[in-house]
């Protein structure tokens, strides 16, 4: 069965490469970006603008291949991909977390990004912590190494 997208429009950022950027959205605070929504699509921007944070769903554009055992940024030894937030996946396909600043037309101002610029943005959803915030959390093999995400930036392992 084959599967296919459109993107909804891009994503534009200061990372123009992989290695250097943040790992995640909390190790990107502060930094902004702005998603250029087809002009034609800017009608389902309405509303948007009354919550804080929206969800990204992006294609990994530039990332080729995948290993089912990869060592995460974070880490030192090799661990299952799934337990990972690893950009070369089967189906490369990245999700971050970003807050809402502005929406002019169909351009979104946004802050804390974490992607590579001109990533081809599939969707966008609103973060609802009703929804999306969930109680009882354990993070794995991250338990130990959390303090280590503030300010921490990628190298060329994924490259």
């Amino acid at each position: 069965m084959a599967i296919s997208f459109e993107p909804i429009g891009l994503v534009r950022t200061p990372f123009t490469e992989q290695a250097g950027m943040p790992i995640q959205p909390a190790a990107a605070k502060g930094i902004e970006g702005t998603i250029e929504v087809k002009k034609e699509l800017t009608e389902g921007l309405k509303d948007l603008d009354g919550f804080s944070h929206v969800i990204l769903i992006y294609h990994l554009h530039r990332s080729e291949g995948y290993s089912l055992r990869p060592v995460p940024f974070l880490d030192s030894q090799p661990r299952g991909l799934f337990s990972t937030r690893s950009p070369k996946r089967p189906n490369p396909i990245g999700m971050s977390v970003v807050r809402l600043q502005s929406i002019e037309e169909n351009v979104i101002h946004v802050e804390n990004v974490d992607i590579l610029d001109g990533t081809p943005l599939l969707d966008i959803k609103p973060y609802v912590p009703e929804f999306d915030a969930q109680e009882e959390i354990r993070t794995g093999w991250l338990e130990g190494v959390r303090e280590k995400i503030p300010g921490r930036r990628s190298d060329d392992r994924f490259v």
